[in-house]
């Protein structure tokens, strides 16, 4: 099993900027890397970013690239995500997940280990 906790979310203005940790522990091993999925009420979990654990490889949502920023720091075990130019329809509960499926990196599918989830709320 592998345990993960997120945290930093909170409430940003727009054009604010929110830096969200992963912090791993557990048989780490079993997974490739770490992805963020947001989800907001009444709507699918989307796939944010994600990284692997070796050679950190990345890959992004459309929607987030050149504004969100996904790295790791393997000695901690955590993954970090970092929010910049956030928008209102950024807004969502935030959650990480271990990749289980290194050929399928921003499909939910291949994630299991699901963290709790933290709220980020744009609003003015």
């Amino acid at each position: 099993q592998v345990q993960l906790v997120e945290s930093g979310g909170g409430l940003v203005q727009p054009g604010g900027s929110l830096r969200l940790s992963c912090a791993a522990s557990g048989r780490i091993g079993s997974t490739y890397g770490m992805g963020w999925f947001r989800q907001t009420p009444g709507k699918e979990r989307e796939f944010v970013a994600s990284i692997t654990w070796s050679g950190g490889r990345t890959y992004y949502a459309d929607f987030v690239k050149g504004r969100f920023t996904i790295s790791r720091d393997n000695a901690k075990n955590t993954v970090y995500l970092q929010m910049d130019s956030l928008k209102p329809e950024d807004t969502a509960v935030y959650s990480c997940a271990g990749l289980r499926v290194l050929n399928y990196p921003t499909n939910v599918n291949a994630y299991a280990y699901w963290g709790q989830g933290t709220q980020v709320t744009v609003s003015s």
